[in-house]
């Protein structure tokens, strides 16, 4: 199971960065065609707001794969160890459920009926860039199943 995590960990990583990358590029690209050229791209500047949104959310997965959600452990360090474990499988299901119903679902609901429209300046359909939605939903739904067989692993705490 540590190899699975280690494999998509490293793809998104790569892929989070190449839109980070390819955010760079473009926006130098605006820079240049509106200041210097005189003539500003209007594809590069809705590209960027797309990869904006992959890069985050991708980001968002990478952060689900590391554990590394908002948390306030003030109350569950409190706790028996049973109960912590109890409460980091639980936080895990919440964001499983999420993933499944608002990303997954959702996602592929909003990506299918976007497919009839096209982008302003690319004329690409605009599912083709909320495909990024149910993509990263089930990998984060992966993550926290494989979080959950960690820490159920673990032989005390959620540390």
């Amino acid at each position: 199971m540590s190899r699975l995590r280690e494999i998509l960990t490293r793809l998104l990583n790569l892929l989070a960065g190449g839109s980070f990358l390819v955010m760079v590029v473009l926006t130098c690209w605006q820079v240049l065609t509106r200041y210097v050229l005189n003539s500003p791209s209007s594809w590069s500047e809705e590209l960027v707001s797309y990869m904006f949104a992959w890069m985050s959310l991708l980001g968002a997965s990478i952060v689900t794969a590391e554990r590394g959600h908002m948390n306030i452990p003030i109350l569950v360090e409190k706790t028996s160890p049973v109960m912590q474990k109890f409460f980091a499988c639980l936080s895990e299901v919440i964001a499983f459920l999420f993933s499944a119903i608002i990303l997954a679902y959702g996602g592929y609901q909003i990506a299918n009926l976007a497919m009839g429209q096209m982008t302003s300046s690319l004329g690409v359909p605009i599912g083709v860039f909320y495909i990024v939605l149910p993509l990263c939903g089930i990998l984060n739904m992966v993550y926290t199943i494989l979080n959950i067989v960690d820490i159920l692993k673990k032989k005390e705490g959620t540390a």
